[in-house]
């Protein structure tokens, strides 16, 4: 395996979108001593913490949104439950019989 270049070699990603926001003057302190304790620049600080909740919410939203196909089994599901199995009756009668003696 090839050593990685050295940082200042390696290229970073091209920057050309720019994003401005309005906050407070007690946010911006926050933001810059969290930047700060962390040993980057409020820039950097602000572009990695907006990405990683970015991807983090993107990941939640994936995991627990159904497609319509999916929304609508379940939704039969719920209102036309099936008969249940013969394995889950005779586990529901083993349970009744070992929980009532």
């Amino acid at each position: 395996m090839a050593p990685k270049a050295p940082a200042a070699k390696r290229s970073a990603p091209t920057r050309s979108e720019r994003l401005e926001a309005r906050v407070s003057a007690d946010q911006k302190d926050l933001f810059l001593r969290a930047a700060e304790l962390q040993g980057r620049t409020l820039t950097d600080f602000v572009i990695a913490s907006v990405h990683e909740a970015a991807v983090r919410t993107i990941e939640t939203m994936q995991s627990i949104q159904l497609t319509a196909q999916e929304s609508r089994a379940f939704a039969e599901a719920l209102l036309e439950p099936r008969e249940p199995g013969r394995r889950l009756k005779e586990a529901a009668r083993r349970y009744i019989e070992t929980t009532t003696r």
